[in-house]
């Protein structure tokens, strides 16, 4: 694979002490990627990668408790079985429904928390897949739903970082345009989606 090939090739040039830690971290990465099925991005948004290529992610949902934590994305590769666990924790909690989440989503979040310096801090999830059902039940509740609402699509999360006011976030989220970005100050949370560039 291209992330064997290149720890190989770094491995055999002159290099300078490499500690345990980053040596086990690195073969790991190799070994993920070896091991796992992984898919394509749809589309290049420039990330910030971490170490040997590494994305990870750690968000909880305030809804069900579930967390995930770990790695998402090697270099250009999504891992799909990390991407199954983050379906599964952005559910429907209403109804138990769980749908396929756009990964680009993953990334918009990752580099949110990378510009923010917040890489140390859960991010909280407040919405992430919603069945037609959710939705239309709370379309009835609040105008604020849209009809045909992106998380219906897997396409859309809301989401908070402590101790980050949301708007700053939502200046970062908007920066990157890379999809739509809702405000909602009253509600403490900031909405991203992979729709078109727009803001409200």
């Amino acid at each position: 694979m291209q992330v064997q090939n290149a720890i190989v090739a770094s491995a055999s040039e002159p290099q300078p002490e490499v500690s345990r830690r980053r040596f086990l971290k690195t073969s790991l990465i190799a070994a993920t990627v070896a091991s796992s099925n992984i898919i394509m991005p749809k589309a290049a948004l420039a990330i910030p990668h971490g170490e040997g290529g590494l994305c990870e992610l750690s968000f909880r949902n305030l809804h069900t408790g579930e967390k995930f934590n770990g790695a998402y994305r090697v270099g250009n590769k999504y891992l799909l079985g990390a991407l199954n666990e983050v379906n599964t924790v952005l559910r429907d909690f209403r109804t138990g429904d769980v749908h396929t989440m756009d990964p680009q989503l993953m990334d918009i979040i990752y580099t949110m928390q990378k510009l923010a310096n917040a890489q140390d801090k859960n991010v909280e999830i407040i919405s992430g897949y919603r069945s037609p059902k959710t939705n239309a039940m709370l379309r009835s509740r609040s105008s604020g739903v849209a009809k045909k609402s992106y998380h219906m699509k897997g396409q859309a999360i809301d989401l908070r970082i402590p101790g980050i006011s949301t708007a700053r976030l939502r200046d970062i989220a908007k920066s990157l345009k890379a999809g739509g970005v809702g405000y909602y100050a009253s509600s403490d949370f900031v909405h991203i989606d992979t729709g078109n560039v727009r803001s409200w």
